[in-house]
């Protein structure tokens, strides 16, 4: 479980396409010296399972359903990713509750500037438009961020300056792709809404 609140921007340093892809990736601003074999780390809002790691750079393994769900497959040495360690009991939530498992890829369709903020309209996946509302919560490459306006699966989001440095959301240009989660309590509301 995540909240949605990057820690890092982490640098691919290297991708082996073989089978499952393993991927090492660089961090500056973790602590690994907590994290073992096994943690859980959001990579771009990718759960994802560290398989080995230095004191600064850690390695993952995205399976088939992972590249053909999320972003991932577009990784190459030196994509800058978020990171978000694991929630641990205690930690603040200060974001929404995130779990890393990612509904789809949405796409920067405009950008504009409003006062110190990036405005960015994104078009998601159609199946996704009944889970996101206006001043909802979506996860977008593992930022928590709160829905501004929707029409069906277009929607307007506000990046201000914080977190256009502290996350690579600052640097997205129109076109780009970006891991999206719904709200996982939308999700809940809809499954008990239209039993099946």
């Amino acid at each position: 479980m995540f909240t949605g609140l990057v820690q890092d921007i982490g640098i691919v340093t290297d991708v082996i396409k073989d089978g499952d892809w393993k991927i090492k990736i660089k961090t500056d601003k973790l602590s690994l010296f907590n994290m073992n074999i096994g943690s859980s780390i959001a990579c771009a809002g990718v759960c994802m399972t560290i398989i080995a790691k230095t004191y600064n750079t850690f390695q993952v393994q995205a399976s088939a359903e992972t590249l053909s769900k999320t972003t991932v497959m577009k990784w190459a040495s030196g994509t800058r990713i978020n990171l978000e360690p694991a929630l641990r009991v205690g930690e603040e939530l200060g974001g929404h509750l995130v779990t890393g498992h990612i509904d789809g890829v949405a796409f920067i369709t405009a950008k504009e500037k409003v006062g110190d903020s990036i405005r960015f309209h994104v078009d998601a996946p159609h199946e996704l438009s009944r889970f996101i509302a206006p001043k909802g919560s979506v996860a977008l490459d593992g930022v928590s961020l709160t829905v501004n306006e929707i029409d069906h699966a277009l929607f307007t989001i506000n990046i201000i300056p914080h977190t256009q440095t502290e996350t690579t959301l600052g640097g997205m240009a129109i076109g780009d792709g970006v891991n999206i989660e719904v709200d996982m309590m939308a999700r809940y509301i809809e499954r008990l809404s239209h039993p099946q």
